[in-house]
C-alpha cells in the first residue's frame, strides 16, 4: 500500500483470526482455506483477511458489509480493542501494535473517540457529566468540563436538556448525547459503529444529516461502520465493501455504483437510482464530425439527475468540461439510460 503522509489511518495486510495458534494461519498454506476447511482442520475463524486501506486526514470514510463480513471486527482492531493477529495499523503514522499500555490509554482518550450502537451512557449521571465524562477522565477541571460539555450540546442541538438523565431522553437525542460526549475530547478521529441502527429511520435520516452537518462544522476524520448502502451512500466520501472478512471493493459512491467490482457489489447497488449518484462524466460520448453543439457548457461533476431539464430543452448536443477543457458531449440518447437504471460500464 502507499504511504501517503496525509492518511490518518492506514491499515496494512491486516488479519484478525480467533482460534487456538491464530498466529499460524495468515501467510501459511491454512490462509487458502474455505472457512469450512479452516474450522475443521486448525479450529479456527477468520475475521479479516489480508485488509489493506487508507483514510485521508477529514475524510469520511465507510465500511459496508452484511453482519459477520468483519466490520465491528475491523473498527476494534484500529485502537486494539480487538487485538489484532498479524498487519499493521498506523493511526497519523504512528503503529498502533508498538504502542506501550500508556500509550494507547493516551490515543483512546485524546486522539481517538467512538460512537457505539448501544449509547453507552451512564444512567446514574445528568447529561452535561455524561457529555463531560471523557475530560474528567482526561483529568479536566469540573468547571472546564462542564463548559466544554455546554459547546458541544449547543453544537448537537441539546441545549437546555443538561439536568435531564439519559432515560427521559428520546432515542435520537440520546445518540446525539453519544456524539457530543465522543467531540467533547477534541479527538483527531472519530469511529462509528452502527451507531444508528436501532433507531427508527425518520430519526436515523435525521442523525444521518447531523452527522454531515458535524463533520462541515468541525471537520475530523471519520470511519463509519453501517450494514445500509443507503447510509453508506449518504455519508462516505469513500466505500469500502467487507464480504466474510475480506475486502471488495474500496471507491466512492459513484465509482461503487458505476463500476461494482464484481457481482456481489453489483447486488448491492443493484437498486440504486443512478441518475441520483453518477455525474455527467460517465455518459459523455465524442462530439461526431461537424456536429453543432450548445455554446454553454456543464460541468463534469454535475449529477445526472441534476442535468435533466437541460438536456431534454437542448436541441443540440451540450459539452462537458472538467477543469476548463472539454471531455466530450451529452445528449438526451445518452441520458436516458440512465435516468431508466440500464446499466453500462464506464472505465473509472
Amino acid at each position: 500500500m502507499s504511504d501517503d503522509p496525509e492518511a490518518t489511518i492506514a491499515v496494512d495486510r491486516l488479519w484478525k483470526v480467533f482460534g487456538p495458534r491464530a498466529q499460524r494461519v495468515p501467510g501459511s498454506p491454512l490462509a487458502d482455506l474455505s472457512a469450512a476447511e479452516l474450522r475443521e482442520k486448525a479450529g479456527c475463524l477468520v475475521a479479516l483477511r489480508d485488509i489493506s486501506f487508507e483514510v485521508a486526514r477529514n475524510e469520511v470514510f465507510v465500511v459496508m458489509g452484511l453482519s459477520g463480513s468483519g466490520k465491528s471486527t475491523l473498527v476494534r482492531c484500529l485502537t486494539r480493542l480487538v487485538e489484532p493477529t498479524s498487519g499493521e495499523v498506523r493511526i497519523d503514522g504512528e503503529p498502533v501494535g508498538a504502542m506501550s499500555a500508556k500509550r494507547l490509554r493516551d490515543l483512546r482518550r485524546h486522539r481517538v473517540a467512538m460512537v457505539f450502537q448501544h449509547f453507552g451512557l451512564l444512567p446514574h449521571r445528568r447529561v452535561l457529566d455524561n457529555v463531560a465524562y471523557g475530560l474528567e477522565i482526561q483529568g479536566a477541571g469540573r468547571a472546564e468540563r462542564h463548559r466544554r460539555a455546554a459547546e458541544m450540546l449547543e453544537l448537537v442541538g441539546l441545549t437546555g436538556h443538561e439536568r435531564q438523565l439519559p432515560e427521559q431522553l428520546s432515542g435520537g437525542m440520546q445518540q446525539r448525547v453519544g456524539l457530543a460526549r465522543a467531540l467533547a475530547t477534541d479527538p483527531e478521529v472519530l469511529l462509528f459503529d452502527e451507531p444508528f441502527s436501532a433507531l427508527d429511520p425518520l430519526i436515523r435520516r435525521d442523525m444521518q444529516a447531523e452527522v454531515r452537518r458535524l463533520h462541515a462544522e468541525v471537520g475530523k476524520t471519520m470511519l463509519f461502520i453501517t450494514h445500509d448502502l443507503a447510509e453508506a451512500l449518504t455519508l462516505g466520501d469513500r466505500i469500502a465493501v467487507l464480504r466474510d472478512g475480506e475486502l471488495v471493493q474500496v471507491g466512492t459512491p459513484e465509482q461503487l455504483v458505476g463500476a461494482p467490482a464484481d457481482d456481489y457489489v453489483a447486488d448491492f447497488v443493484r437498486d440504486v437510482p443512478r441518475a441520483d449518484v453518477l455525474t455527467l462524466r460517465w455518459i459523455v460520448r465524442p462530439p461526431t464530425a461537424g456536429e453543432e453543439h450548445e455554446d454553454t457548457p456543464l460541468p463534469h461533476d454535475t449529477v445526472i439527475r441534476d442535468a435533466v431539464s437541460r438536456v431534454l430543452t437542448a436541441g443540440r448536443p451540450i459539452p462537458v468540461t472538467e477543469d476548463g477543457r472539454s471531455i466530450g458531449v451529452v445528449d438526451a440518447e445518452r441520458l436516458l439510460p440512465a435516468l431508466l437504471g440500464h446499466r453500462r460500464q464506464v472505465p473509472v
